[in-house]
């Protein structure tokens, strides 16, 4: 088995990364070292978690020709943000997370929703009741910029971020550089089954987020279900002497899918890649497959009138009002 996707550029893509957000800052650093040392080649990252610069301490410590690793041994990813997707703010923005990273180039760049927030320094402009002040300008504009990013080298490869099926052909449509990646939130109650298929069959990888149901999340519920506790992982974990977070590494990667858990815990770091050493059989594959409830831990909720509703429902762009 493979512990790398290949995308349709022919890079390769490590199946599993560290992910950073929610990262705190003091943290941060010491948890992308300890992946770098236990193995890991892929690092997700985002200008709008708010630890790029400390991300880059560790980038500086760690990759260059008289460090540990080299440059190109490891694969970045970063995403460009909400307040940025006017054609003249894409570059400005990579600009700025290539100088926190301290790289010359990434490895992926993600446009990270495709619907988009009023321009500026502020990463949630808000009205004065504090509702989001949005903007209606189209992400095929913003594509087009992203691509000039490949053209001009600071990146190799560019992708999408929480874009639906539709969405995805949509850009297709008009891409003279196609989408090599989608970064969605996927675990066994969000498996994302269909939009998965529909990623295969255009030559997408997909990435999933939250892969262990972001037990950290600030709007969990008390009454949730918690997706290291279903029994058919547990049991898994059992059998295969792994934990449950283990086994749901290994049931993404294995359907092809890369993986990004999110840790500052050092043990956790070096667990969550001990995952090449064993394969699920066929039917304990579907078991989990079969957890799906199109249960989506990660969307941004408020409070209206006492109720909790999608803080971004109301945008045209918004992914999550298709199926898939």
């Amino acid at each position: 088995m493979n512990d790398f996707a290949v995308l349709n550029t022919g890079r390769k893509m490590p199946l599993v990364g560290l992910g950073t957000w929610k990262s705190e800052p003091g943290k941060v650093k010491q948890a992308v070292i300890w992946a770098l040392q236990s193995g890991y080649r892929h690092i997700d990252c985002a200008a709008i978690y708010g630890n790029e610069p400390e991300i880059g301490e560790a980038f500086q410590e760690m990759l260059g020709p008289d460090k540990a690793l080299r440059r190109e041994d490891v694969f970045v990813t970063s995403k460009l943000w909400n307040t940025q997707h006017y054609a003249e703010d894409v570059e400005p923005a990579l600009l700025k997370t290539l100088k926190d990273l301290k790289l010359e180039y990434l490895d992926l760049y993600l446009i990270h929703w495709p619907h988009a927030f009023q321009r500026g320094d502020i990463p949630f402009p808000k009205t004065e009741v504090g509702a989001i002040l949005y903007d209606d300008i189209h992400y095929k504009v913003t594509w087009a910029a992203m691509e000039k990013l490949v053209e001009k080298g600071l990146v190799r490869a560019i992708g999408l971020s929480n874009f639906n099926s539709r969405q995805i052909d949509d850009i297709l449509s008009v891409a003279n550089i196609k989408p090599t990646v989608l970064q969605v939130e996927g675990h066994p109650y969000l498996a994302q089954v269909e939009l998965l298929a529909h990623c295969r069959d255009r030559g997408i990888v997909m990435t999933a987020y939250s892969p262990l149901g972001s037990p950290d999340r600030a709007w969990k519920r008390p009454d949730e279900p918690v997706v290291l506790e279903e029994p058919v992982i547990t049991a898994l974990a059992k059998k295969y002497n792994k934990s449950p977070a283990q086994i749901i590494i290994r049931w993404q990667t294995q359907r092809g899918v890369v993986t990004i858990p999110k840790s500052v815990t050092e043990s956790r770091i070096k667990e969550n890649i001990q995952v090449f050493d064993f394969t699920l059989e066929p039917e304990e594959m579907n078991s989990v497959t079969a957890l799906n409830k199109g249960w989506r831990y990660i969307v941004p909720i408020i409070t209206v009138d006492g109720k909790h509703v999608p803080r971004d429902a109301g945008h045209p762009l918004y992914p999550f009002n298709d199926p898939y």
